[in-house]
């Protein structure tokens, strides 16, 4: 092994590569790599031969890689291996797209020489490297295992949760004799194992357990270890001399001891189901009360567990308790100086919540003088915790595809809301989100998220109408961590401003010579239009760039002459969506060959060019501002794209029902050429579009045709008049999601496959609504401003059968009646908002099982008399989750 060393020192740190999910950077890379040993249409004229030696080269060494993934943290040698293999793999990624650029295909050859001369090397020691395995196995095993052998803290303070411990004991000592499973779950910090700890020394469990034991499980575990700790707990004999017995003795041991008793055990920090996989068999079930009670902070874990279980979730403190917990840690007993409480409450306000950085906070406050308090109250901004480590094991157990996601969640501000669909776009631009057999990107983006919110590392701000996360944020905590993460990792670079940009930037001319820092990925806030055209740093491996500009004054106006960025040829993601383009289209765009995501606002008389279809690549295309947006015929050959979306400028973040709906932006599409239509290619993978309909009949079928995958549509009107024709979308059978807005006159026809329907300002009679009404698999309608007129809404027998959302939003309607309860049967949650002349809903609504809430705001007030008779009406049913805060705010008439 000691050749790898010498031949292989570890990556120079100037380099600055990604030291994040490598090896699916590596995937990324190969992919990349056949489509364009495929490709009929690359803009450089490839050695296909040479490049699949180079992928055949890669491929096994990507092989390699994965043999040693679990090797290269306890190991240099392996380690020094990883790194030249991963910058190899980086530069030749730099290279070949480099001469996509135009740049010398001599370089291939240099490239191709170090991967095979990289490939020989491996061969030389991948035997020496599997036998270093297993004795390093070994040893970190015995190593970490003592480590963990840990008990409770007795003297913890416990602020705030004492009806939780209240709950959870009776949850523990009451119901079913069979053995039962109790979980306790909730993000890092807020107190899960001081909960269990409390528990587990209740006076009502001291009396009621005839046996307790408590278990710390953490990220690496192994059967013996976990039954040595509740052994250890449990037994009369000692923690030795339990290490030195064979497993199978120790399970024999422990069913015996627990046997005929009524037990508790306390699995601590578990992060997946496996530990109680090997546990299960060894804990008897004699139908005498005993429990199991874990703490994680995997959301639905418990559902592994026990399929209908109803975890505890651990909610975070109010600024009044983490006052509290602070005067406790700090002055114990001892009543605080009150000339010392306003300092104090401005610490607690800045604790978030977590009980955690309150300790942190009262161990720095102990140690330091009370006059110098101040001093610390006001050095507290988001840094809210000097102690990352329950967030840095959280990171480690990330599966590896994960880690980038979170990551790459940090380049948003602080505290920042952000959409779950850019989101999810910019993964799959970055390469983050793997192929899946049966789902598309976008729902497997949507899972890793999920895992994520599962983790409580993100935190859902707001929900969609009906399931899922629709806004998304970190708290200020793990936003820290990932920011210093990212940087540590070389996975990301923030810029605040010009001197942060001189600080990182890369002034090296060839891609050849430049060894300096350039960023892989760059987010910059908050800099002015003058700021960006002085700066004009030059960052040739810049893969990424995302500005964010200042929230209060709105957009920054910019030419192509000081978007200096544009000359980071190799971009992948581009978004400067605050920045305002006007005037021509920025040319030098269109030499971004590599770009799969572009968000940019055009405003004015900018205009998209016929040459956008340079950008063969581009997954994403998101376009704001107040520009024409026609769309020349080249875009048909963008074949790669699966999202073409019109977006509302300025963005807007509040997440109240009203504070949204007072925010009204015109609605807007993209026009599309219908000229030689017919022998333009498809756009196969579309899923979603902006669509502005200037034409009806055959043209318009015409465009459909070539639209074959669309999942979410939203079509505008491009004529504000009022014309006739008919809105025929009925052939997009994979459509779920449409919008309607401004088709005045129109008839409508749909696809019967539509599950949700949002329309505004139609101006359609009432009676047409019963197109709508027979849809068979429709669950969400939004009916918005002027979307019917006429004062009279009568639902059909048979209508809405399935629908689950209602929204009615500043309709002039006045009276609402129902065929019967049969329209509501399935009906969920009901929006009702600035209806001013709307004083009565269904009264059969109230006969519906399946209501759960009911959202009335800026209404007549004897609306709300009749959902709160309604609600009276949900209780008498016994349904309990229809409560009276579901009524907003009312108009008083």
């Amino acid at each position: 092994m000691q050749e790898v060393a010498q031949t292989h020192p570890p990556t120079s740190s100037s380099l600055r590569f990604p030291r994040t999910s490598e090896l699916g950077s590596i995937d990324f890379f190969l992919e990349n790599l056949q489509e364009l040993a495929t490709s009929e249409a690359a803009s450089v004229a490839f050695p296909k031969d040479q490049i699949q030696i180079i992928q055949e080269d890669l491929i096994f060494l990507r092989s390699l890689l994965g043999k040693i993934v679990k090797q290269r943290n306890q190991n240099g040698k392996i380690q020094a291996l990883w790194d030249r293999i991963m910058e190899v793999a980086y530069k030749a990624e730099l290279v070949i797209d480099s001469v996509a650029l135009g740049d010398r295909l001599e370089c291939l050859d240099t490239i191709a020489g170090d991967i095979k001369h990289m490939k020989t090397e491996a061969l030389k020691v991948s035997d020496s490297i599997r036998n270093d395995d297993e004795a390093q196995r070994v040893a970190n095993n015995s190593i970490h295992f003592k480590s963990q052998l840990s008990s409770p803290a007795l003297n913890e303070v416990l602020v705030g949760l004492d009806e939780e411990v209240k709950t959870i004991a009776d949850r523990l000592t009451r119901g079913s004799n069979q053995l039962d499973i109790v979980s306790i779950v909730g993000m890092a910090g807020l107190g899960k194992t001081t909960l269990a700890n409390t528990i587990y020394h209740h006076p009502l469990i001291l009396g009621h357990f005839h046996f307790r034991a408590w278990c710390t499980i953490s990220q690496v575990y192994s059967k013996q270890n976990l039954l040595v700790q509740i052994l250890s707990s449990i037994g009369s004999g000692s923690h030795d001399q339990y290490i030195k017995m064979h497993e199978d003795d120790l399970v024999v041991m422990l069913f015996q001891l627990l046997k005929r008793n009524r037990y508790l055990i306390i699995l601590d920090d578990v992060w997946d189901i496996e530990a109680w996989n090997l546990l299960e068999r060894s804990l008897p079930n004699d139908a005498n009360g005993s429990r199991i009670l874990f703490t994680s902070r995997i959301e639905n874990l418990p559902l592994q567990f026990k399929s209908d279980s109803q975890p505890h979730h651990l909610c975070h403190l109010s600024d009044k308790e983490c006052l509290e917990l602070l005067l406790r840690k700090i002055f114990g007993k001892e009543d605080c100086p009150p000339t010392l409480i306003k300092v104090l409450m401005q610490v607690a306000n800045k604790c978030k919540g977590l009980p955690h950085t309150v300790v942190i906070f009262a161990g720095i406050l102990s140690r330091i003088e009370p006059d110098c308090w101040q001093e610390f109250a006001d050095s507290l901004n988001s840094n809210t915790s000097n102690s990352t480590e329950p967030l840095e094991l959280s990171y480690i157990h990330l599966p590896e595809y994960l880690k980038p996601c979170l990551l790459y969640v940090g380049a948003f501000r602080e505290d920042q809301d952000i959409p779950v669909r850019k989101l999810s776009w910019l993964w799959i631009s970055e390469g983050f989100v793997q192929k899946i057999e049966g789902k598309s990107l976008d729902d497997v983006a949507e899972d890793y998220l999920k895992d994520l919110i599962g983790r409580s590392l993100v935190m859902v701000t707001e929900q969609r109408t009906l399931a899922g996360a629709k806004i998304c944020r970190l708290h200020d905590l793990v936003h820290e961590f990932v920011v210093a993460k990212a940087k540590k990792e070389s996975f990301l670079q923030i810029s605040y401003g010009s001197n942060d940009l001189l600080q990182i930037s890369n002034w090296g001319d060839d891609l050849s010579t430049s060894t300096g820092p350039s960023p892989h990925r760059l987010c910059m806030y908050s800099m002015s239009g003058k700021e960006l055209a002085m700066s004009r740093p030059f960052f040739p491996r810049l893969r990424c760039l995302l500005y964010f500009g200042y929230a209060c004054m709105g957009s920054e106006k910019l030419h192509d002459g000081p978007i200096w960025f544009l000359k980071s040829k190799l971009l992948r993601v581009l978004d400067f969506r605050d920045m305002r383009v006007s005037g021509n289209f920025p040319g030098k765009l269109l030499l971004l060959v590599h770009l799969r995501y572009l968000a940019i606002s055009l405003w004015y008389s900018a205009s998209i060019p016929s040459a956008i279809d340079n950008l063969s690549r581009l997954h994403t295309f998101l376009v704001g501002g107040n520009a024409v947006a026609q769309l020349p015929n080249t875009i048909w050959n963008i074949k790669t794209l699966r999202h073409l979306r019109r977006t509302e400028s300025p963005q807007f973040s509040g997440s109240t029902l009203g504070h949204q709906r007072n925010k009204t932006f015109p609605p807007s599409g993209f026009t599309l050429p219908t000229r030689d239509i017919e022998d333009s290619p498809d756009l196969d993978h579309l899923d979603s579009f902006s669509l502005a309909i200037n034409c009806f009949g055959e043209q318009l079928q015409k465009i459909l045709k070539k639209l074959p995958s669309i999942r979410r549509l939203k079509c505008v009107h491009a004529d504000a008049g009022n014309q006739t024709g008919i809105v025929k979308l009925d052939s997009l059978s994979r459509l779920e999601s449409l919008q309607l807005h401004r088709f005045y006159g129109c008839k409508l026809e749909v696809p019967m496959n539509l599950k949700k329907l949002t329309l505004s300002r139609n101006k359609w009679p009432w009676s047409e609504i019963s197109t709508i009404g027979k849809l068979p698999n429709l669950e969400v309608l939004k009916l918005e401003k002027k979307s019917f007129l006429g004062e009279k809404w009568e639902m059909q027998e048979g209508e809405f059968s399935k629908l689950r959302f209602l929204e009615l939003s500043r309709l002039n309607l006045c009276n609402w009646t129902a065929y019967n309860s049969d329209n509501f049967s399935h009906l969920e949650k009901l929006v009702l908002y600035s209806c001013l002349r709307l004083e009565e809903v269904p009264l059969c609504l109230g006969e519906s099982s399946t209501i759960e809430m009911i959202e009335v705001e800026f209404c007549h007030k004897s609306l709300v008399s009749y959902v709160e008779q309604i609600q009276q009406e949900q209780m008498e049913m016994g349904n309990q989750d229809l409560i009276g805060g579901t009524i907003l705010f009312m108009l008083q008439n």
